[in-house]
């Protein structure tokens, strides 16, 4: 007796129409989401690495300039709190010290928290309430941190500035454990912020790493004349970037002949490669402007 034995037969997946609403929707949110999420970081790290920071430091020069805290006065009466000294009125506290009567006045009208006790802890209240109001103290701020880095910048650029940022680097590169981690931040900010960009003149693709594996590179010059001759052929100095960092990746220097221009933009390479081939560029016009195509 046979078995009436039936092969498997290659069926399309269920569709899940649940799951891929919820994908759709993770594909909505989370680009405005990560957005908000890094300029969040962004603040908090601007306002504790340097807003605060440098408050407390103006906090501690305005007090110490401002400060009128005597010790050496006494009532006008048995029940009064104030004393007058040379036409200005002080304000007896708790601890027996005396402030001038417009500080008090200032603090005990916005009371916020617990009420200070001491003339120093009034006085820096007062300069908090009065003088570094967030509306007034950050834009001030930001504005004196520009000009100090517009500053900095004339000065360095300047002969002398030179000779000092130069004498200073080598004083950090000489330190054990200092320079390895200063090596790595320079070469990450010269890359960011320096003037001399790399010069990207048209993009390409190599068989990289092996061959049969085509991978996205930026052409940035014409590679080492000692390679030049060692091939036997006009080379191409390539750089290929990483997904989805372009800015991280590896150099090469391939033949000429074995480069394929793809006749796209910059910025549509750079789509591609942050978006892991998602985003595909595509030529929609004769005179080679591009589209994109997302897959």
């Amino acid at each position: 007796m046979g078995a009436n034995l039936s092969r498997p037969t290659d069926r399309a997946p269920a569709a899940r129409p649940f799951r891929g609403a919820l994908l759709r929707g993770l594909a909505v949110l989370c680009p405005p989401l990560l957005t908000v999420l890094i300029i969040v970081w962004a603040i908090n790290t601007t306002r504790s690495y340097f807003l605060e920071p440098v408050t407390g430091w103006a906090r501690e020069g305005l007090v110490f300039y401002l400060s009128d805290i005597r010790t050496d006065l006494s009532p006008s009466s048995p029940s009064s709190k104030t004393a007058v000294d040379q036409g200005r009125v002080y304000h007896a506290l708790s601890d027996g010290e005396f402030i001038p009567e417009h500080v008090y006045e200032r603090v005990q009208s916005q009371p916020e928290g617990t009420l200070p006790t001491t003339g120093r802890e009034y006085y820096e209240r007062y300069v908090d309430l009065t003088y570094l109001r967030p509306f007034y103290a950050i834009p001030f701020f930001l504005a004196v941190f520009i000009l100090f880095l517009y500053f900095l910048g004339k000065f360095m650029a300047a002969g002398l500035g030179g000779l000092v940022g130069n004498l200073f680097e080598r004083m950090v590169l000489r330190l054990p454990g200092v320079r390895a981690i200063y090596s790595a931040v320079k070469q990450v900010t010269d890359f960011l912020f320096d003037k001399r960009e790399i010069r990207v003149t048209r993009v390409v693709a190599v068989e990289y790493p092996r061959k049969g594996v085509w991978s996205m590179g930026f052409v940035t010059g014409e590679g080492v004349p000692a390679v030049h001759e060692a091939a036997g052929d006009p080379l191409l100095t390539v750089l290929i970037p990483y997904s989805p960092v372009p800015v991280t990746g590896c150099t090469i220097m391939v033949r000429r002949s074995d480069c394929i221009d793809l006749n796209i933009t910059f910025d549509q390479a750079c789509q591609f490669i942050v978006s892991c081939g998602v985003v595909v560029p595509v030529l929609t016009k004769e005179n080679g402007e591009g589209g994109e195509e997302t897959s």
